[in-house]
């Protein structure tokens, strides 16, 4: 007479139910936490979710890192490192930032009155100066308001210069790498996720940062300042405090500027 068959364990089945409930928790929780950062580049679903989450395994390491100078460049310097007072030091610890597209600031946000001082003076900029900027929705977020130039020197998503982000204050540019440097340094910013160079440049430029939320108004006149040579990197011009418009006639707007904004 055969014994009868002993009941196969179940731990290991039972193991394995319970990592996979973890696992779908935790992508839940992961893809929560990117619905929350609100619209941005990367459509909301979880199908833009799962484009992102590839994209991590691609992002830089240290977003307080600047990008060297490329050979093509030097010793050509920035906009603001030609002055004798470039950027004072933003006082403080940085704001915590998460996300890839969107990139959002979750602390220190700016309040309504600030993004509202700061929305006007871009678009006061941009209606002062219409022969060389145009207001329009960006290119990058895909919608919101960005400031473009009208006749980019250095190749942008259609000529981007800036764009806002009403949920917390913060903006993205594109700068010259010398003022980009600076703007790190000084504790203005940090570089975005994806600002490597080679490949990832169908997703941002090289030189493409997070400026962050402005917390008073003498913020806003130095986050404004930084706009200023994020104009003058894209589209070539020089915007003095004044507001007089001129073309800023600078060997870095060349064919080896042109290099640049491919690599």
């Amino acid at each position: 007479m055969r014994e009868p068959l002993l009941p196969v364990p179940n731990t290991a089945l039972a193991a394995l139910v319970l990592v996979i409930i973890l696992l779908a928790h935790s992508i839940y929780k992961d893809y929560q936490g990117f619905l929350m950062l609100g619209p941005g580049g990367t459509p909301s679903t979880f199908s833009g979710y799962l484009r992102i989450t590839f994209l991590r395994l691609f992002v830089i390491r240290n977003p307080y890192d600047p990008t060297s100078l490329p050979m093509i460049m030097r010793p050509e310097p920035g906009f603001l490192s030609t002055r004798p007072d470039p950027l004072p030091y933003r006082s403080g610890p940085r704001p915590i930032v998460t996300g890839i597209a969107p990139q959002r600031q979750v602390t220190q946000r700016a309040a309504g009155s600030q993004f509202t001082m700061l929305a006007s003076r871009i678009r006061a900029m941009a209606l002062e100066h219409p022969s060389g900027l145009r207001l329009g929705t960006s290119c990058f977020e895909k919608h919101g308001t960005g400031l473009f130039s009208k006749w980019p020197q250095n190749r942008t998503c259609n000529g981007e210069i800036c764009h806002a982000h009403p949920s917390d204050g913060s903006l993205h540019m594109t700068l010259h790498p010398q003022d980009a440097r600076l703007v790190l340094e000084r504790g203005w910013g940090e570089r975005h996720p994806l600002a490597k160079g080679g490949w990832l440049t169908r997703f941002v430029p090289s030189c493409f940062v997070m400026v962050y939320a402005p917390r008073d108004a003498d913020e806003v006149e130095v986050v404004m300042d930084i706009v200023r040579c994020a104009i003058w990197w894209v589209g070539g011009q020089s915007l003095p405090d004044s507001g007089e418009t001129k073309p800023y006639d600078h060997p870095v707007l060349s064919s080896s500027h042109a290099k640049l904004s491919h690599s």
